[in-house]
């Protein structure tokens, strides 16, 4: 069963998705996670907090047989508003969040990922949205988010190609902040996560109040619009043949429509 593991050591908490084999982003696991950044939020011994994968993946995405459950359109798109509210409450969250990611960030987990205040990545490692090569388009604010990191040109490139790259061309776009070795990563980003947690939680708390105001006000509606798109387009036939095929593990055939 899905779970966020953490646990809490020299003021940092230490935050493990463990839902094997993909840690994907079920219904299940986002409400473990909103649970666990409620009992962290209340623990005033946090200063720092470091997410990462259990397993080969720091997220391959959402759980896409989950969505086969989902009957109409407001279904898909209260689950697309569901996650982009958690993933705003994590880039807003009064404790810096460091994503530690290694094997793969893809779809929702790059999108959780991005909604982390610092990543850390593998050199190794892919990020991408593969959304478009099933018939559908990200949910979960990825096409606002990513945009940001790496400008719009990567973004249409990555979006509408579906295809990754890996965190040396992660970090040189600014999707992460540091590209290491994978056996680094999560060394790394606790080591970071010591030297803040080693700051003034007045100081902390007034940076991470700070900073979202550099976010436009179009963000936010760029979000919403994203969340009916993503509910529009799961009713398209093309999103149930690509879904379905990525279930069969075969190559879909789109027929536009």
């Amino acid at each position: 069963m899905a779970v966020i593991n953490y646990e809490v050591k020299n003021q940092i908490a230490v935050l493990t998705i463990q839902s094997p084999p993909a840690n994907a982003l079920s219904v299940y696991l986002l409400n473990s996670l909103e649970d666990t950044l409620d009992k962290i939020e209340n623990d005033t011994s946090v200063k720092a907090i470091v997410l990462k994968g259990e397993g080969k993946f720091f997220s391959a995405g959402a759980d896409i047989k989950e969505f086969t459950s989902l009957e109409s359109a407001s279904d898909y798109q209260s689950l697309s508003e569901r996650g982009q509210k958690l993933f705003n409450r994590i880039e807003h969250f009064p404790i810096p969040v460091i994503a530690a990611i290694h094997g793969a960030a893809l779809g929702g987990g790059l999108e959780l990922a991005m909604a982390c205040h610092i990543r850390i990545g593998a050199e190794n490692a892919k990020f991408g949205l593969p959304e478009t090569t099933l018939g559908i388009i990200p949910g979960f604010a990825g096409t606002q988010r990513l945009p940001r990191f790496v400008g719009a040109a990567k973004a249409y490139e990555m979006i509408l190609s579906g295809q990754p790259i890996k965190g040396e061309e992660a970090k040189a776009n600014g999707l992460l902040n540091q590209a290491v070795d994978e056996e680094a990563v999560f060394d790394t980003a606790y080591s970071l996560a010591e030297n803040i947690a080693a700051k003034s939680r007045v100081s902390i708390n007034a940076v991470m109040k700070l900073v979202p105001y550099a976010k436009t006000e179009q963000f936010q509606q760029g979000v919403q619009e994203e969340a009916k798109a993503f509910a529009d387009i799961f009713g398209s036939e093309d999103a149930k043949e690509g879904v379905q095929a990525f279930i069969e593990k075969r190559k879909p055939e789109f027929k536009d429509k």
